[in-house]
């Protein structure tokens, strides 16, 4: 009788110097069906599943078992392998998709080279077939132009694009399972929702087994069967996804469906995983809406305002090709609101935040502070407003000094604006009370940031904003590669500081369901332009362009 499960994990762990990372997980894999592996990072989930492909370091100490049922042939002991083992069964029965397709793509190698690359190491040895067969796979994941990409470079194409190459070369030669560790966590919701659903109809037309690794429940709604919820190297709860997602019985899964910004309702704090860990959640109130800013006293007025880029040049500098990633745009930002800006990657966003810091030009249009435009400040007028005027990026890790000890790296922008003013003791205190505002512990002054988890990088990164005393904060995708519990402290903090500080934000995000949360009004874009705008409830309520209802529609629901 042939084995319903193609997958059976038993007792496995993996330690690194004597510290278990993963303790004993067992669960199974459904033939054609999902498995989704949920839990913060640092839980276990990405390491278990990379002991499977066997591309753990050599430290790595694993022990247990995991027994692969391939379609035909004996059953395998996944983790008694040896190096050329994996190799067979890596990409020809096992396939595995990464969180970061620039990162996992050979920059210097074109896209469909690495697709036929990986056919000829499992045995395809026609170039022309292997090319056939990568246009097909091309075209089977949705890609646009398959000829044109599959003579492309990766830089040239969109995360999106590159994902579904990464998913066309984990298809190239018929895996049994498919892993995919967070597929979706860095992209758009809607190319996030394209993703989800083509991955669906490839299991289904190819009866594929996949596990779905995420740290989002509401993602893992959407396309698993079963769920297995991992903290701290363990299993904490294993079922249907019906019953984990709606009859959670461990307090670590209640706080993480609980943490995720809701979208029917604003309440004033979002709850966190650790409140429902010490059993000290209880539900507030929610948020009353905020009255409406005085139109008198915008902090930044934006008028008609391009940016441009020149894509080529001929021999001569001349523009042969540009792109207009900011069109004609014309908008407020008034004193103490949150303002949220919200579109898909490249339509121009983070273009428009960076062009009202003046940290790019624009190539028409005003831009003024407080009724001064900023094109006609001199560079040292313009260096003594920064002051007030700040920016949180998407990256916190590549927005820190890795050579810096986060308590210098807070107090630098003080040091570098008010270098004769300078009482160390005075800075020194300075600094201990914002780590303290934004939950970092005051013996964290001399650590570097290669210590600190993301959700702590992007504290440093917010203290190191407001050390200045600011008046516009703009935090640009600030949240989007977090945990979810972890987006939920940092909107919380944001929140707090707002109150406290009476900071202006503009709030640029890709995520409809964190900027409804989080902001007073809201701008939507598209292609350059604000295709809508209005306050959250007016905007989800009753939108106006089909583009907005493809955003709201997109956002995962449990």
């Amino acid at each position: 009788m042939k084995n319903d499960n193609v997958l059976e994990v038993s007792d496995l762990s993996v330690a690194f110097g004597g510290a278990k990372v993963v303790d004993n997980i067992s669960y199974s894999l459904r033939r054609g069906c999902t498995l989704g592996i949920v839990g913060e990072s640092g839980s276990g989930k990405s390491v278990s599943s990379l002991a499977l492909m066997g591309l753990l370091p050599t430290n790595a100490a694993v022990g247990g078992s995991a027994t692969f049922f391939p379609g035909e042939g004996r059953p395998i002991n996944l983790l008694d392998l040896d190096e050329q083992g994996f190799r067979d069964i890596r990409g020809g029965h096992i396939s595995m998709i990464f969180q970061e397709p620039m990162t996992s793509l050979n920059p210097m190698q074109r896209c469909g080279a690495q697709v036929i690359e990986m056919m000829r190491a499992h045995g395809e040895h026609d170039l022309d077939a292997a090319r056939r067969r990568t246009l097909d796979l091309f075209n089977e994941v949705q890609l646009p132009r398959p000829e044109s990409i599959f003579s492309s470079y990766p830089h040239e194409i969109s995360g999106g694009q590159k994902q579904r190459v990464m998913i066309a070369m984990a298809l190239a030669c018929n895996p049994d399972i498919l892993i995919a560790d967070e597929p979706t966590t860095a992209l758009d919701v809607t190319v996030q929702h394209a993703i989800l659903q083509l991955l669906k109809q490839l299991q289904q037309r190819h009866r594929i087994s996949i596990i779905f690794i995420t740290h989002d429940l509401g993602v893992v709604n959407q396309i698993a069967d079963d769920i297995a919820v991992m903290y701290r190297g363990h299993i904490v709860e294993y079922g249907t996804a019906d019953h984990v997602l709606h009859h959670p019985s461990q307090p670590y899964t209640q706080g993480l469906l609980a943490c995720r910004p809701p979208l029917d309702s604003r309440p004033l704090r979002l709850p966190t995983v650790q409140e429902f860990l010490d059993g000290t959640y209880s539900a507030g109130g929610d948020r009353q809406p905020e009255p409406l800013p005085d139109p008198a006293i915008p902090i930044i007025s934006v008028r008609n305002l391009d940016v441009t880029y020149t894509l080529k040049k001929n021999i001569f500098g001349k523009p042969l090709q540009t792109l207009k990633a900011v069109d004609d745009l014309s908008f407020d930002i008034f004193e103490g609101e949150t303002l949220g800006l919200v579109g898909e990657s490249g339509c121009g966003k983070s273009t428009l935040g960076r062009a009202i810091l003046r940290l790019i030009d624009h190539s028409d249009g005003t831009i003024a502070y407080r009724g001064t435009p900023l094109d006609r400040l001199d560079a040292h007028h313009m260096r003594t407003l920064r002051t007030k005027l700040q920016i949180i990026f998407q990256d916190p890790y590549s927005s820190l000094n890795p050579r810096i000890t986060v308590g210098d790296a807070i107090a630098e922008p003080l040091v570098v604006h008010n270098p004769s003013h300078l009482d160390r003791t005075a800075l020194h205190d300075r600094v201990m009370q914002l780590m303290q505002q934004v939950g970092l512990q005051p013996e964290w002054y001399h650590r570097y940031p290669h210590e600190f988890s993301g959700g702590q990088r992007q504290r440093i990164c917010i203290a190191r904003a407001l050390i200045l005393n600011p008046e516009l904060v703009i935090c640009d995708e600030s949240v989007s590669a977090l945990d979810v519990s972890v987006q939920a402290q940092v909107l919380n903090l944001l929140n707090d500081l707002k109150r406290h500080y009476h900071f202006t934000y503009l709030f640029i995000t890709h995520d409809l369901g964190v900027v409804k949360y989080l902001s007073d009004r809201i701008m939507v874009m598209q292609h350059g332009r604000i295709v809508e705008s209005g306050t959250p409830d007016q905007i989800f309520s009753n939108p106006q362009t089909d583009y907005t209802r493809t955003l709201i529609n997109a956002i995962p629901r449990l």
